[in-house]
Order: structure tokens, then sequence, then C-alpha cells
């Protein structure tokens, strides 16, 4: 069993706080909080958006389980997740019911995840122990 890294607990705690962000836009999703656009706030309902924030959330739960059990897979699913939550971010200020105020703590922090599982330390400390 490797010990896991400072970085990787970061990781694990940035992928809890997103885990919490897709839960807010679920919930922004079923019209229970509204989307802030400026001075105006709207509630919209949209079942298929909820559907999909709402696997986010298991999804990100699932990897920060992953992160702190450093377990391998988890920085691989990590990169492709954080991806797939950039373009659904980018997906929702395209459409009717978002602005970047919606989703740019979203954009932030999920750049930043993938910036820095892609650093060569990073991936390394996801190696496989060599055995004695």
């Amino acid at each position: 069993m490797k010990k896991r890294p400072f970085g990787v607990t970061v990781l694990a705690i940035l992928a809890g706080a997103l885990a919490v962000l897709s839960g807010i836009h679920a919930l922004q999703s079923l019209g229970i909080f509204p989307f802030m656009i400026g001075p105006f706030s709207i509630h919209a309902f949209s079942f298929w958006s909820f559907l999909m924030w709402a696997l986010m959330v298991w999804v990100y739960v699932w990897v920060f389980q992953m992160l702190w059990n450093m377990e391998k897979s988890g920085w691989l699913f990590l990169a492709v997740i954080s991806t797939f939550n950039l373009i659904m971010n980018f997906m929702v200020m395209l459409g009717q019911q978002g602005a970047w105020s919606d989703v740019n703590l979203d954009i932030l922090l999920n750049a930043i995840i993938l910036i820095y599982v892609m650093l060569p330390g990073v991936r390394q400390a996801f190696e496989p122990v060599p055995a004695k």
C-alpha cells in the first residue's frame, strides 16, 4: 500500500467539492435553486439535465473514493470526467438556461484538476509499487 501524497489528497477533496457543485446544478435543473443571471433569477425545470447532474454527483463521489484509496484507475477516470464536465458546463452556457455566473466555479475547478492531473508527479503517484 502506497502512502497517499498531499497532492492526491487535494485532488480527492476537489473531487468532493465538485460532487457538491454538481448536486447544486442538479437542484437547479429541478427548479429548486434558481439560475442566477445578473440581478435576475430564473427557475427552470429540466428532468434530463437533472439526471445528467445527478449522475455527475454519483461519479464524483466514486472518483473521490478511488482517489482516497489510491486506485490507479482513479487518476485516469478523474481526467476523463473533468474533461466531460468541462464540456457539459460549456453546453450549459450555450443553452437557454445558463450563464457564466452559473458555471464559473465549476469550470475553474475542473480546469485546475485537469491541469494538475496531467503533471508527471501526480501520474507517478498512481504507478504500482514494485515488489521487493
